[in-house]
C-alpha cells in the first residue's frame, strides 16, 4: 500500500496517528534546521515537516534533495500545526515525517503547477499531462464527470437503455466533411468516422429498443473555433412512439435536473419560441434571454423622411442599450467602428440618446424630429437614460449584425452572468435552407427530419416555407442540443431525398439500408442530441470547451502534445495501397 490516506483527508481528529501519504512535491521551504514541503495529489495538499531534532538524519538529508514535482512516499505522525491555515481543508495539521522514499524524480516543469500559472496556452497544451495537475483543469474534468454521471443516472431512471453504435461506418454526403479511414482488407475502400449516430439510433427504434441513449464520440472535419473540436461528445437520445411534445417534456426534465443537481440552480419557467420569432426579436436562432434588448423594427416609423439610407433598406431595426445615453461621442464613435469591423460587417450605425429629461439627441436630427424619435423609443422599449442603436440594410445580414452588437453590449454591461441560466426551446425551424454555392436547397438539420404535418406537398411549390418538426435547446445563448421528429416511412423519405437532389440510385447507395428498414414496420420516432462538451462548459460558468476536455486539439485541429496528425510509414501506405501526393 502506497498510502493510508490521500492528501486531502487529514484533519484534527487524526492527530497522533501514524499514516502514509504519497504524491507530488508542490513546493518546499527550507529554513536549514527545518523543512516544510507541500505534498499534493488529486484530493488536496498536506503539509509535511522535517525537523532536525525529530526527523532521522538520513531522512532529513534526503528531504533537502527534493525538487518540484518529485513523486514521493512518506510515513510519519500527524501533529497539530503551529501556524494553522484556515484556507486549507488540512490546514490544522501537518505530518512529521519519519520515513521518506523517492518514487520518481522529476525535471523542473516548463511552467508552474499553480492555479495561476506562468505557462501560456500553447505551452500548456504541449504538456497537457502537467496542466491537468493544476486545480483549474483538474476541477473541470471532475465537473465533467459529475455532469456525465447525472445524465446517465437520470436517463436510466427514466427507462432509457444505453447502446453503443459503430465508429467505423459509411461516408455520407450530407453535413460536414467526414474523417475517412482506409480499409486494408477491402482494397480501395474507406470507412468514415460518424458525424453522429443518426441512422443507427433510428435503426434501434426500428429494432424496438424504444428509449435509447449513448454518450458517444462524434467526428467532423471542419474549421475550428473555441467551442468546436474535430472530435466531440454527444448525449445522443431517441424515443419511439412519440410526438414533439413528448421529446420536449422529457429533455426539459433532464435540463432542469442537471441545473438543480449539478449547479444548484432551480428553474420553473422553461419558455418556448419559434424560429421566426427568435430571428425577429434577437437576430439569431439561439438567443440569450438572460437580458432584454429585444429588437424593435422601425421601417414604418423611419422610412417616411428624406433619409436615403433608411428608405433604401429592406429592414431598419434597433435595440435600446440600458444606460447608454451617458456615453460620450468618442465612446459612440468607437461603437460605430466596432460594428463596421469585417467580423460584423455593418456599413454604419445611427444612434439616439434618450436623455433623462425625456428629450432625444440623435445622429440624424437633420431628418427626424422629437416626435419621430419618440416612436423609435417606443418600438425598441427604450427608457430615459438609454441609447438606441439602429442598423439597416438587407434583412438577413442586418439581423445578424445587430445580434452581434446586442451580445457585445450585454458583455460590456456584464449582463451575461455565468451563475444565471436561461434555457429556451426554439421550434418550427425551416425544413430547408438555400445554399448559394450549390444553388439548391439543403436540409437545415438532416434529411431524416420530418416536415410539419400537412406541409410535405409545399415542397413542390414553396420549399422555403416548409417548417420542420425540429427543435433546438438553447442555454445562455448557446445551442446545447438539437433534434427532430424523424421520417419513419419509406415513401416520405424517398420524396425528401428527391427534393434534396438525390437520384434514386444515389439515395439507395447511401441510405438503402435505412429505406429497407422502414419497410419492416418502423415506429414513429424522434430524438435529440446534446453537445456534452458545450453543456458542461456552460454549466461550469464558461463558454469555451477546451479546458473541459482532457486532451483537446488546438484551433488547427492538432494535438501538439502527441504531434498528431502525422505522416505514416511508407510500409503502412503500401499495405493500404495509398499514395501521398503532397
Amino acid at each position: 500500500m502506497y498510502r493510508t490516506h490521500n492528501n486531502g483527508a487529514l484533519r484534527a481528529e487524526h492527530i497522533g496517528e501514524t499514516v502514509t501519504l504519497a504524491g507530488w512535491v508542490q513546493k518546499s521551504r527550507d529554513k536549514g534546521f527545518m523543512i516544510w514541503i507541500d505534498l499534493r495529489d488529486r484530493y488536496g495538499i498536506t503539509q509535511l515537516i522535517f525537523d532536525e531534532e525529530r526527523t532521522p538524519s538520513e531522512v532529513m538529508e534526503l528531504s533537502k534533495t527534493l525538487g518540484r514535482e518529485f513523486v514521493i512516499q512518506v510515513t510519519g505522525k500527524v501533529i497539530e500545526r503551529e501556524s494553522k491555515n484556515a484556507n486549507m481543508p488540512t490546514g490544522e495539521v501537518e505530518l512529521l515525517v519519519e520515513k521518506l522514499d523517492v518514487l520518481n524524480q522529476a525535471k523542473t516543469p516548463p511552467f508552474t503547477i499553480e492555479d495561476k500559472t506562468d505557462g501560456g496556452e500553447d505551452l500548456r497544451m504541449k504538456y497537457r499531462y502537467l496542466d491537468i495537475r493544476r486545480n483549474p483543469v483538474k476541477e473541470k474534468l471532475i465537473f465533467r464527470h459529475k455532469v456525465t454521471i447525472a445524465v446517465r443516472n437520470y436517463l436510466s431512471e427514466k427507462g432509457f437503455i444505453e447502446v453503443e453504435t459503430p465508429y467505423l461506418i459509411k461516408s455520407t454526403p450530407e453535413g460536414a466533411r467526414d474523417f475517412v479511414v482506409p480499409s486494408r482488407m477491402n482494397e480501395g475502400q474507406f470507412y468514415a468516422l460518424p458525424q453522429s449516430p443518426q441512422t443507427f439510433k433510428q435503426l434501434l427504434m426500428v429494432g424496438g429498443m424504444d428509449k435509447y441513449f449513448q454518450i458517444v464520440k462524434c467526428f467532423r472535419d471542419e474549421d475550428l473555433r473555441a467551442d468546436r473540436q474535430p472530435e466531440f461528445t454527444q448525449i445522443d437520445c431517441e424515443m419511439a412512439f412519440v410526438e414533439q411534445e413528448d421529446i420536449l417534456n422529457a429533455f426539459e426534465g433532464l435540463t432542469k435536473h442537471l441545473l438543480k443537481d449539478v449547479v444548484g440552480f432551480e428553474i420553473e419557467n422553461f419558455p418556448r419560441m419559434t424560429y421566426d420569432d427568435a430571428m425577429r426579436k434577437y437576430g439569431n436562432d439561439k438567443p440569450d434571454i438572460r437580458f432584454g434588448m429585444e429588437f424593435g423594427e422601425l421601417n414604418d416609423v423611419a422610412q417616411h423622411k428624406e433619409f436615403k439610407v433608411f428608405n433604401d433598406a429592406e429592414l431598419v431595426v434597433g435595440i435600446a442599450v440600458p444606460g447608454g445615453a451617458s456615453y460620450t461621442r468618442k465612446e459612440i464613435d468607437k461603437l460605430v467602428d466596432w460594428v463596421k469591423r469585417p467580423q460584423v460587417g455593418a456599413l454604419g450605425m445611427v444612434y439616439v440618446k434618450y436623455n433623462e429629461d425625456g428629450s432625444y439627441k440623435s445622429s440624424v436630427d437633420k431628418f427626424y424630429d422629437q416626435e419621430d424619435l419618440a416612436k423609435w423609443a417606443e418600438k425598441t422599449g427604450a427608457k430615459p437614460g438609454d441609447l438606441i442603436c439602429v442598423l439597416s440594410g438587407d434583412s438577413h445580414k442586418v439581423r445578424g449584425q445587430l445580434s452581434a452588437l446586442r451580445m457585445e453590449m450585454a458583455t460590456r454591461l456584464e449582463l451575461r452572468k455565468s451563475n444565471e441560466f436561461a434555457p429556451l426551446w426554439v421550434t418550427d425551424f425551416p425544413l430547408l435552407e438555400w445554399d448559394e454555392e450549390t444553388n439548391r436547397y439543403h436540409a437545415m438539420h438532416h434529411p431524416f427530419t420530418s416536415p410539419k404535418t400537412g406541409q410535405l406537398e409545399l415542397l413542390k411549390t414553396d420549399p422555403g416555407a416548409v417548417k420542420a418538426n425540429a427543435y433546438d435547446l438553447v442555454l445562455n445563448g448557446n445551442e446545447i442540443g438539437g433534434g427532430s421528429i424523424r421520417i419513419h416511412d419509406r415513401e416520405t423519405q424517398a420524396k425528401m431525398f428527391d427534393y434534396l437532389g438525390f437520384t434514386e440510385e444515389e439515395a439507395k447507395a447511401q441510405f438503402g439500408f435505412l429505406m429497407d428498414a422502414f419497410t419492416y414496420g418502423a415506429p414513429p420516432h424522434g430524438g435529440i442530441a446534446f453537445g456534452l462538451d458545450r453543456l458542461v462548459a456552460i454549466l461550469g460558468g464558461q463558454e469555451t470547451i477546451r479546458d473541459f476536455i482532457a486532451f483537446p486539439k488546438n484551433n488547427a485541429g492538432r494535438d501538439v502534445m502527441i504531434d498528431a496528425p502525422a505522416k505514416i510509414d511508407d510500409s503502412q501506405l503500401k499495405e493500404l495501397n495509398l499514395k501521398v501526393t503532397v
